[in-house]
Parts: C-alpha cells; structure tokens; sequence
C-alpha cells in the first residue's frame, strides 16, 4: 500500500459511531474514506476548525500511511514526519512547546534519531507529558504516522474545572443527549446531576432549552457543579437542586429526563441497587411528559433493563459501549433510550 497523502483520523468510543457519523454529515467539506469500531478516516482538511466542533469525538489526528513507514524508514526520510508536524504548528506554534513518540522501540537508535530531529529542527523539548503527541504504529502490515490536532484530547471540555470521581465522558454525554430529540424539547431534568457535564453539553448544545434542572443529593457534587456551570457561563441557565430521589421532590414535569445512573464506587456502601434504581423509574413515570424521553446511561444496565421492561417504559433504542478506564478497566455500559408506553 502506498498512500503518501495526509488522511485526518478520528477516535471515538466503541458504540458511539451512528452519533459521530450523523456529527459528521453536519459538514459538507468532509468526505469518509474508512470507517472502524473506534476509528473514521476523512480525507485531509487544511483548516481544523470544524473538526474540533465535532463534539462525539475522543482524539483527532493527522496522519499518513505506508507499508514501508517503519522507525527505521522514517528516520532516514524525516521529512515525511516534518510534514506532519508543519501542519500541525501552523499558525499554532504557541500551543506546542512539547513532544512525545509513542512507539514500539521507543528506546531504539532509529526513534532516538526521530527525537532528536524533532528537537533541533522544531525547538520542541521531548516530554512524558506532552502537547504534541506523535505516534508510529503498525496495523494489518500497515505502517501509521499521526500526530494529535489539539495539545489536549477533545473530550476534555474547557468548562471542565472540577471533576469528580468517575464522572462522565462528555463525548458520551454529548451521545446522550443527542438520543433525546432535544431541538424539539423545552424542558430537561438530569437526575443524579454530578459534576453537571450532562447539563452543560445540553445548556451549550441546544439553546432552545428553557428549563435545565439537575437533582442531586450530595453536597460535594453540587459543589463541584456549580464551578463547572459557572467556567461554561450557564450559571443563569441551569438550575442544581439539592434533593434526594427517595423523597419524590416535585419539580413540575419535564420534556426530557436524563441519568447517568450512580453504580460500583459512587454508590453509598449499604445502598440497595435495585431499590434505588426502582425508586428512579417510579419517579421518572410520574415526571415525565407523555411524548418525552427517558435516556439513561449505566453499567449495571442488567438491573436497569429488568425494571424497565417492567415499567410503563418502552426501551426504543439501546447503544453499547466499551472503552477502558483509567486504572485500564473495560467498562461495557449502555445507553437505553425510552419512551413511556
């Protein structure tokens, strides 16, 4: 295989693929070329501004693939890594004082070479923690170069000040509330708020939303939230209500629910799953809006689908996902998107 033309790839979470396709299909000047569980290929694109708006995606990259572009290659043809890093820089140069090559052999003669091309032509300082991250990787006998578009992954959200523990990805919250039909809503609850990332992806994605509440009982939570609606500037926008589900506060009725269900840790240590997944349907049927949507996010998506299926719920859509953690954990939740039957 030879293909010496540059090629934008894009990373995303497994299960989240019909989202970024239809984020995708927004843009006209985007053309796919290949499209993975995890992975879409586009062909190149001067100006990355778009790109960076496509609010499902993990990680962008520029890249540029061969059979032959092997460390041991590339360190003899470095131009075709200076390429890469050109069109990263332009016009960016202040945002990338650091480097970094993921690469098997990353200790070997011919990446040491690369580094040190890097350094001296580009004045980039190699670093654990860099804002350039370059790597050469091999799949299916082809060889991969690729550097990351933006110093920072996209799924970490400006507005992202304080973060709790296990608290959600945005490009998952994005997914969410993409299943939710929220250009036709005027009203959203998220229930078990967190650190509110479902209600400010909603608060700056859709600006038609009148009401946006969040229902939380814990104190630390709530505070955590408040700084982040504060940094997004959706402080006169989203209401954080300090309640408990188990008392069945009465906030009104709403267009759409949302959840990212508490489970595992973020649960309290005696706390009955079940019951409080019960206890979640019940006052979703009763909070609800007849024509609305109930979307929910959980890992114990078991527990979850049984009272459902016995509830006034219909489940109209399920999405699977599979990413690892950060202590390298698969976790394999699922969205379940429903309406009242």
């Amino acid at each position: 295989m030879n293909d010496l033309k540059p090629k934008i790839k894009l990373a995303f979470i497994t299960g989240l693929k019909e989202i970024v396709l239809n984020g995708i299909n927004q843009y006209s000047n985007f053309r796919i070329i290949k499209e993975e569980n995890d992975f879409i290929y586009l062909d190149f694109v001067q100006d990355f501004t778009e790109i960076k708006k496509l609010r499902s995606i993990s990680r962008a990259y520029v890249v540029v693939q061969d059979s032959k572009y092997n460390p041991f290659y590339v360190s003899n043809h470095k131009s075709i890594l200076g390429n890469l890093v050109e069109i990263i820089i332009n016009g960016n140069k202040d945002k990338f004082k650091t480097f970094k090559i993921t690469c098997a052999g990353s200790d070997s003669s011919e990446v040491r070479n690369i580094a040190e091309y890097i350094q001296t032509t580009y004045g980039l300082i190699e670093k654990e923690e860099a804002d350039m991250k370059i790597h050469i990787v091999k799949s299916n006998e082809i060889w991969e170069i690729g550097i990351q578009i933006t110093p920072r992954p996209m799924s970490l959200r400006d507005y992202k000040l304080m973060n709790m523990s296990g608290a959600m990805d945005p490009t998952i919250a994005y997914a969410v509330n993409s299943l939710c039909e929220l250009e036709k809503s005027n009203s959203y609850l998220n229930i078990f708020s967190g650190s509110a990332t479902l209600l400010i992806e909603a608060g700056q994605c859709y600006p038609n939303l009148n009401q946006l509440v969040g229902l939380e009982n814990n104190k630390k939570n709530i505070s955590l939230a408040i700084q982040n609606v504060k940094r997004a500037g959706l402080v006169k926008k989203i209401q954080l209500k300090e309640k408990d589900i188990f008392d069945k506060p009465d906030l009104g009725k709403f267009d759409v629910i949302t959840s990212d269900l508490p489970f595992g840790m973020s649960i309290s240590k005696n706390e009955d799953l079940e019951n409080l997944y019960q206890c979640f349907i019940e006052y979703c049927q009763k909070t609800l809006n007849n024509s609305g949507k109930l979307v929910v996010y959980t890992s114990e998506y078991e527990i979850l689908k049984k009272i459902i299926l016995e509830s006034k719920f219909k489940i109209i859509k399920t999405l699977e996902l599979k990413f690892i953690t950060s202590v390298n954990a698969y976790l394999r939740p699922r969205i379940f998107v429903c309406r009242l039957g």
